[in-house]
C-alpha cells in the first residue's frame, strides 16, 4: 500500500487536457486576453464577487467544449501562505473530478505563481496510502501552457512536490502497515535507491552503549524493532554540516499512562517527525544543496506491556544524565535524548529536531502554526522569515532557563517532565536542550503536521509540514 507517483510535468504550448487552470496576476478586473472573459464575468456577478476576490476564492464553471477551468488570481503583495491557500483551493476544483490531465494556463502570471500553481497541482494530485475498493485515480500529466519556464525551476518544483508526498506518505500509513521493523526496511530501501549511507543503532547495541531514555521506551514492546538510524549524504561541495532528528514512534499508546481512545485515533501519525526528517534529506539532495546531512531517525513503539517503562523509574541517557520518569506518555522526548547525543557528538553547524512531541504546543497554537525552539535570536528569525518565504509558519516561543527549575528531581539530575502539563512545550525544550549541547539548533513541535481540511497549499489533514520550510531555511544559510 503506497501512493502513486507524481504526474509527469510537462511544458507545451497546446494540450488536449479537459481541466483548466487559469492563473492570473492580481487586478481589478479581468485581464482582455482570458478566454472565456465574458462568461467568467458572469460567473462573478452571479456570485457577488469582484474580480480581485479571486485571490481568495477561485471559481469554476463548465466550458462550451465540456471542458472543466478554474480561475484564480495571485496577488504577490500577499503573503504566501495565503498564495498557497488561494492555488490550493482553485487546483482543488478540478482535482475533485479525478482528472486524466490538467492544463496549468498563465495569463500574465509571473513565473513565481506558475511554480506554485503547479506545485500545489502535483502535491494534491497524489494520492495517499488507501485500500479500497475503488481507489482513487492519480492525475497522469500536468502541462504548463507557456514556452517561458525554466527546466531548473521545473525541476526544483518536482524534487519538492516528491518530498512533501513522502513525508505525506509515510504518515499515513496505517499502524499496521509501518511498525518499526517495516520502516526500518523501507529506508533501507530509501537509502540504496539514493545511496545514502546508513547506519542502525538496534537495541541490544544501543543498550550497551548505555542509552538507557531510548531503551526505557523501545522494552514495552517488540524492542529488537526499536533502533536509532543513522542516514548521511556528503556533497563534495557541502559549505556546512547539518543535523536533521527526527522523532519516529510508529504507535504511541502512552505506555503505562494509557491514552483514552480519543487521545489514541491517529497516534501512527507520531512518527511524522522522523518522515519529514527523511524527505529534507531527499530533496535537499535533489536540490544538490552545498549541506552535508546527518539525519538521525529515533524509531520505536510506546506501548503497554509488562516490560514496558513506568512512572518512577530513573534510568540513564547515553550522556550520562539521570532521568527521573514523570509520565511514560512523554515518550517522545525520551528518545530524542539519546538520539541528539549521538547526532551532537560530530559536533554539525546546526541541528534541528522534529517532533510531534506535546499537546500543549497544539493547546497553544492549534494546527496552523508549529512551535520553534532557537538556541539563540539569529536563528529564531531565520526560522520565521522561512516560514513567510515557503507558507509553513512558525511561531518563536522562549524556553529561559528558569522554566527549567520545575524539571528538578530529587532523585535524578532531571525530571522528563511534570504532572501538572504547565508550559509543557517549554519543558519539553528545555529538557531536550540537556543533550544537545551549547550549539546551534532548532526544536521544531510539530503542531501542524495534521490539520482538518488542509493548511496553505495541502488539501489533506497530513500536510507535510516542516520540509519546504526547513528546505527554505538550509538554502538561505547556505553561503554562496
Amino acid at each position: 500500500m503506497s501512493a502513486a507517483p507524481l504526474a509527469k510535468l510537462l511544458v507545451r504550448t497546446d494540450s488536449a487536457a479537459s481541466h483548466l487552470l487559469f492563473v492570473l496576476p492580481a487586478a481589478r478586473t479581468l485581464p482582455a486576453d482570458l478566454p472565456e472573459r465574458a462568461r467568467w464575468l458572469t460567473v462573478l456577478k452571479r456570485r457577488d464577487l469582484k474580480a480581485e476576490e479571486l485571490a481568495k476564492s477561485p471559481v469554476a464553471l463548465d466550458l462550451e467544449d465540456g471542458c472543466r477551468a478554474a480561475c484564480v488570481m495571485v496577488d504577490e503583495s500577499k503573503p504566501r501562505f495565503e498564495r498557497l491557500t488561494a492555488l490550493r483551493k482553485a487546483a482543488m476544483l478540478l482535482l475533485d473530478e479525478n482528472p486524466v490531465e490538467i492544463a496549468i494556463v498563465p495569463v500574465d502570471a509571473p513565473d513565481d505563481a506558475i511554480h506554485d500553481a503547479a506545485y500545489v497541482v502535483l502535491i494534491n494530485a497524489a494520492p495517499l496510502p488507501a485500500k479500497k475498493k475503488k481507489p482513487a485515480k492519480p492525475l497522469k500529466d500536468l502541462t504548463i501552457l507557456t514556452p517561458h519556464v525554466e527546466d531548473a525551476d521545473l525541476k526544483s518544483v518536482v524534487a519538492l512536490a516528491e518530498a512533501n508526498v513522502l513525508a505525506r506518505e509515510l504518515t499515513a500509513l496505517p499502524p499496521n502497515a509501518l511498525p518499526p521493523a517495516a520502516y526500518r526496511r523501507r529506508i533501507r530501501a530509501l537509502a540504496k535507491t539514493h545511496r545514502w549511507v546508513i547506519e542502525e543503532f538496534d537495541y541490544r547495541k544501543l543498550k550497551k552503549m548505555g542509552a538507557g531514555a531510548f531503551c526505557a521506551v523501545a522494552q514495552g514492546s517488540d524492542h529488537e524493532d526499536a533502533a536509532i538510524v543513522h542516514l548521511s549524504y556528503k556533497p563534495r561541495n557541502a559549505r556546512q554540516n547539518v543535523a536533521l532528528v527526527g522523532k519516529g514512534i510508529c504507535f504511541d499508546t502512552g505506555g503505562h499512562n494509557l491514552k483514552p481512545a480519543r487521545y489514541m485515533a491517529g497516534m501512527h501519525e507520531d512518527m511524522n517527525g522522523s518522515a519529514v526528517a527523511l524527505a529534507i534529506l531527499q530533496a535537499a539532495q535533489a536540490l544538490k544543496l552545498p549541506v552535508a546531512l546527518d539525519v538521525w531517525l529515533a524509531i520505536a513503539h510506546n506501548h503497554l506491556s509488562p516490560e514496558a517503562y513506568a512512572q518512577g523509574d530513573v534510568v540513564t541517557a547515553l550522556d550520562g544524565t539521570t532521568i527521573e520518569v514523570v509520565h511514560t506518555d512523554a515518550e517522545g522526548r525520551m528518545v530524542l535524548a539519546d538520539t541528539l547525543v549521538l547526532a551532537a557528538k560530530a559536533k554539525p553547524d546546526l541541528t534541528i529536531d522534529f517532533a510531534t512531541l506535546t499537546g500543549s504546543m497544539v493547546s497553544a497554537l492549534g494546527t496552523r502554526y508549529s512551535g520553534v525552539f532557537a538556541s539563540d535570536a539569529a536563528l529564531a528569525a531565520a526560522a520565521v522569515q522561512a516560514g513567510v518565504d515557503s507558507g509553513e509558519r512558525v511561531c518563536i516561543f522562549p524556553m529561559d532557563e528558569d522554566y527549567e527549575a520545575a524539571l528538578d528531581s530529587k532523585v535524578a539530575d532531571i525530571k522528563q517532565c511534570t504532572l501538572a502539563g504547565e508550559a509543557d512545550h517549554i519543558l519539553a525544550a528545555r529538557f531536550l536542550g540537556r543533550f544537545i549541547g551549547k550549539r546551534p539548533w532548532l526544536h521544531v513541535d510539530l503542531s501542524a503536521c495534521s490539520c482538518e481540511g488542509g493548511l496553505g497549499a495541502v488539501a489533506t489533514n497530513q500536510t507535510g509540514f516542516g520540509v519546504a520550510w526547513a528546505l527554505t531555511l538550509l538554502a538561505g544559510r547556505s553561503p554562496e
